[in-house]
């Protein structure tokens, strides 16, 4: 946090541009006590490692499996409840139906790519195969393009490395692995089945159980902006309110605002965080936030 000649503090910020941040990031939403600059790569999760590891942003987006990590480790980084990006995560795991039909139980003995074990879609499927499904997750070999962000994290022992410049979408068209956790990166090839079957109805089947979006990340503050300036949190809380309140196309089912409308979605990450041996100790809800930060409504 620098301030300038007229007195107003800068805040360095790594956020991308989703529907509920490009009124901040083009500068419809502004303060007249806090400058933004948006300095992060493109895209943000680009600087997630420099975040937890450097120091590099005073706020701006993280993955809620790094935060907790991050949390976990020591790190100085609070949570506000704003999630950014959050998703239905049921139709992330894909197999190729050339090489024969796949129930979820069926990747026990094999081989599934990931791109870091600690991605936070990873998280949240392989957490609906295990609780959903029954999968054995220690029964899977989880093939992995990298490490994580937190450098004190070492990957499960059931984990292992792929060679440098390898194509999980690629691995698993050509069968080289048994299924695959992607994202964005599923590739659209009629031959690509959810490995949940009829992924889409379970997903809204399982939030009309649970009542859960699961989030992908929240907006972070690093603890010293809190301390020292706990108006300015206030207000980047109040800016992305607002952000939300002008975007044009949020979809009709998206994590909400505020500590306990997030409490049980943050809750069940920090179970299924636990579970999946990415934390080193069970966090509480209350710890994520600071006096500053988990008063915000």
């Amino acid at each position: 946090m620098t301030t300038d000649l007229t007195g107003v503090p800068t805040l360095r910020v790594n956020l991308s541009e989703y529907a509920v941040t490009k009124a901040l990031l083009d500068g419809r939403v502004t303060s007249d006590i806090v400058k933004l600059d948006f300095c992060g790569p493109t895209p943000a999760h680009n600087g997630f490692k420099a975040m937890v590891r450097e120091n590099a942003f005073d706020a701006g987006e993280l993955a809620i499996v790094t935060f907790l990590q991050a949390k976990a480790y020591g790190k100085p980084y609070v949570l506000l409840p704003a999630p950014i990006s959050g998703r239905f995560q049921h139709h992330c795991a894909g197999y190729n139906s050339d090489f024969g039909h796949l129930d979820p139980k069926d990747i026990e003995g094999k081989r599934v790519g990931v791109r870091t074990y600690t991605q936070t879609t990873a998280l949240w499927i392989r957490g609906i195969l295990r609780h959903e499904y029954g999968v054995d997750l220690d029964k899977v070999t989880w093939m992995t393009l990298g490490d994580g962000h937190l450098a004190e994290y070492t990957d499960p022992a059931n984990t292992e490395r792929l060679p440098k410049g390898a194509s999980i979408p690629q691995m698993m068209l050509d069968g080289e692995l048994a299924a695959a956790l992607l994202g964005e990166d599923m590739p659209k090839d009629p031959r690509v089945k959810t490995l949940v079957p009829d992924a889409h109805a379970a997903a809204k089947d399982w939030f009309a159980r649970e009542g859960v979006v699961p989030v992908n990340h929240f907006f972070v503050v690093h603890e010293e902006v809190s301390r020292q300036r706990p108006d300015i949190v206030r207000e980047l809380y109040r800016m992305i309110g607002e952000g939300r309140e002008q975007a044009e196309s949020i979809p009709a089912i998206f994590p909400p605002l505020g500590l306990e409308a997030n409490r049980k979605g943050l809750q069940l990450a920090i179970d299924w965080a636990l579970d999946q041996k990415i934390i080193p100790r069970r966090l509480s809800v209350e710890e994520l936030f600071d006096d500053v930060t988990g008063s915000l409504a």
